[in-house]
């Protein structure tokens, strides 16, 4: 009995003699400590209380000054703003207009976010992350979609045109030339004749470097290195759809890396009959022990033939098979 349960579990978890030995004796302890307070109850004598009249009489005091407090407290339970104390009317959210790319850490907290959301709001602007639509506020990672709805009539994003600026430019130049004692033409501005910007044009985004990658709207230094390091790590992009994951990736940033960043050439395989640990480790679909288990199953049953082969491994599901199969090479 005891052989073929450890046959039966090193066959479903893809486990060597040691680790399912050791499987079963963890198995059967967590067994018995569940057991222990069933039987502790079971032999146990339970014997009655015996409560005294003297505290029943203490008991009936506390439950009489218990019953005596509650009615003086209000039917409801709000309470009107000048019974409430200092600290309740500090931790109360205070809603106000505000630019979620200038708010600071105190104005995120008053606004009714824990502090740590909001340092990391505050890590993702000081990455060059910019909020440039409202909804770009729910794409920080864990934000509560309830708070966003009652934000969302207060954020305020201030956004100026070029002619915008220009105007803006002139208007202080002339209001400069009319107040100054010097003459107008001195104090008009200078403008200098820069040279067009070149075209953008799509690129492979398996084969870009990060000079290509800043080029586009919305992308600086950091954000470039961090689309090269998810792609290489990758082994290359099979789909658009993969952007998506990319940290810290704003709606502007990812319109422009689907308008010019094209998938044209094919991706790096891992050798799924020979990688080691490591290496299938340090593969962003893989976890450490999902890699451990595809080794140990590998030297157990032979080499893998196809993406199915992988399916009676049960720490894969089918969504993480799909993932990962275009990477491997059978």
């Amino acid at each position: 009995m005891l052989n073929r349960l450890h046959a039966l579990v090193r066959d479903y978890f893809g486990l060597s003699h040691k680790e399912a030995r050791g499987f079963i004796v963890l198995l059967f302890l967590c067994i018995l400590f569940l057991l222990i307070p069933f039987v502790y109850r079971f032999f146990a004598d339970r014997k009655p209380i015996d409560t005294t009249s003297t505290d029943q009489r203490k008991l009936d005091s506390l439950v009489a000054i218990m019953q005596a407090e509650e009615a003086k407290q209000p039917k409801y339970g709000r309470r009107s703003e000048k019974e409430k104390t200092t600290s309740e009317h500090f931790n109360e959210p205070k809603l106000f207009p505000f630019d979620p790319n200038t708010a600071t850490i105190g104005q995120w907290q008053q606004l009714g976010l824990p502090r740590w959301l909001a340092e990391r709001i505050d890590k993702f602007r000081s990455k060059g992350g910019q909020f440039r639509k409202k909804e770009d506020l729910l794409r920080i990672y864990d934000f509560p979609p309830e708070l966003y709805d009652q934000l969302e009539p207060y954020i305020t994003l201030k956004e100026t045109s070029p002619s915008q600026r220009f105007s803006s430019t002139k208007a202080n130049s002339d209001d400069a030339s009319i107040t100054s004692d010097r003459p107008a033409f001195t104090n008009r501005p200078t403008f200098v004749e820069r040279p067009a910007k070149p075209v953008l044009q799509s690129f492979d985004i398996n084969t870009a470097d990060t000079s290509q990658l800043i080029a586009l709207k919305g992308i600086g230094a950091t954000l470039a290195g961090r689309i090269v390091k998810f792609r290489d790590a990758l082994g290359g992009f099979i789909s658009t759809e993969q952007y998506r994951d990319i940290y810290g990736l704003d709606s502007l940033a990812l319109d422009e890396l689907l308008k010019f960043g094209k998938i044209q050439s094919g991706v790096r395989k891992i050798s799924i009959n020979t990688a080691t640990v490591d290496e299938l480790d340090r593969h962003p679909f893989l976890s450490r022990r999902q890699a451990q288990i595809i080794v140990n199953y590998r030297e157990q049953h032979g080499a893998y033939t196809s993406a199915e082969s992988l399916k009676p491994i049960r720490v894969l599901d089918p969504k993480t098979i799909d993932k990962i199969a275009p990477y491997l090479a059978f």
